[in-house]
């Protein structure tokens, strides 16, 4: 799906939300109570995309990249290793999607000047763009919209709750990278020059509202408020010294008519009465049995559908914070299957493209069904122990 094909389907779901108040299916208060509830996410998402697109213009993330091959000193399982880091602290603070479309070329990039191979580095950014999402509230969309389920919602009660999940999500999917990849990950390497920096004034800028924003997000104050800031310091600061980097494109604007759309319509079948179905799929308990059959529906909508469908589908269903948890790994950290179980996937694949590395997607397929199940099921296992 492109970014006009996720923008026409949005479209449609909102003039379908519309027409369930309109004949009121979705009553209004309830459908201003989603608004409410959406336009923070939203701006967030919006916020902090700006900020990620202006850092990489400005060269942030080829100067990190470059110095995290000087510090591997030639080797390359070492340089990996660094890119693995440095994709899952991207994905925590930055989001999913800055890792697949931001990070992607640019660890292709460090790849090629060294002589390496491009697809384990690939390879790692998707994957750990889906599993790393499970850290923080702000790294998936999916968490920002978790979070208010959650009692005294903030970063540090979703850490508690998921951080060991993340941290086996995330160890399996790098453990399975590099079996697959051992061959390509060993020996050594000439490290290249530094990459060029056109405006070094820009560049420490951008590292810095970067910087000071990260620890924000995680800080208690509601995200959407450091991302905005950010945003716009760094805006005000490239009008003034490059405002051709400054254009429409920036603002994920379809993705947000595809998300705001999508709201309302999954609030018109709740009102209709899709809970019923939904328990009778996922079950109700606590227990481990009860957690993997949740999160494997998750895992199987997401791949079927998308992951952001598939939240909003079943979180009636997480009615505790174990169950909430279940379902955030399944959609998480489960579509790695199916291109278009997560948008960023489908963006990390066009990246690829444009810089003239092709991943088949059947090559995609069977290592997903390899890496998804085995993931899903020992990232819930903390869960159990938990409860």
């Amino acid at each position: 799906m492109d970014a006009v094909k996720l923008a026409l389907v949005g479209v449609a779901l909102l003039l379908l939300g519309a027409a369930a108040v309109g004949v009121g299916v979705l009553p209004l208060q309830d459908a201003v109570a989603i608004g409410e509830r959406v336009w923070p996410v939203l701006l967030f998402v919006v916020s902090v995309t700006i900020v990620a697109e202006l850092a990489a213009a400005a060269g942030v993330f080829d100067v990190v990249a470059a110095r995290l091959a000087r510090l591997a000193r030639g080797r390359t399982w070492a340089l990996w290793l660094a890119v693995v880091l440095l994709a899952a602290v991207a994905t925590a603070f930055l989001s999913l999607d800055t890792t697949a479309v931001l990070l992607t070329p640019v660890v292709i990039a460090v790849a090629r000047a060294h002589g390496l191979s491009p697809l384990p580095f690939a390879f790692t950014t998707v994957w750990l763009a889906n599993t790393a999402s499970l850290v923080l509230p702000v790294s998936n969309l999916t968490n920002l919209l978790a979070l208010h389920r959650l009692e005294g919602a903030h970063a540090g009660t979703f850490l508690a709750l998921l951080g060991p999940s993340a941290a086996v999500a995330i160890g399996v999917s790098v453990l399975l990278l590099f079996l697959l990849h051992r061959s390509e990950l060993t020996g050594r390497f000439a490290v290249s020059a530094p990459p060029v920096v056109a405006d070094r004034l820009q560049l420490r800028v951008a590292a810095v509202v970067v910087l000071v924003m990260m620890p924000l997000l995680v800080s208690g104050i509601e995200p959407w408020i450091p991302a905005t800031a950010a945003a716009i310091v760094l805006g005000v600061f490239f009008a003034w010294r490059s405002p051709d980097a400054l254009h429409l494109s920036l603002v994920p604007w379809q993705l947000v008519v595809f998300a705001a759309g999508l709201f309302l319509a999954v609030g018109a079948l709740e009102a209709l009465g899709s809970r019923a179905l939904i328990v009778a799929l996922t079950g109700e308990g606590d227990g481990l049995v009860d957690l993997w059959r949740l999160s494997g529906v998750g895992l199987l909508a997401a791949n079927a559908v998308n992951n952001l469908p598939a939240y909003l589908a079943l979180e009636s269903a997480a009615a505790s914070p174990e169950r909430l948890a279940a379902l955030l790994i399944g959609v998480n950290a489960g579509p790695l299957i199916t291109p278009w179980a997560s948008l960023a996937t489908l963006l990390w694949h066009q990246r690829l493209h444009a810089v003239g590395v092709e991943v088949p997607w059947g090559r995609y397929v069977l290592l997903g069904l390899l890496a998804a199940p085995l993931t899903v099921l020992a990232a819930v296992a903390p869960l159990a122990l938990r409860g």
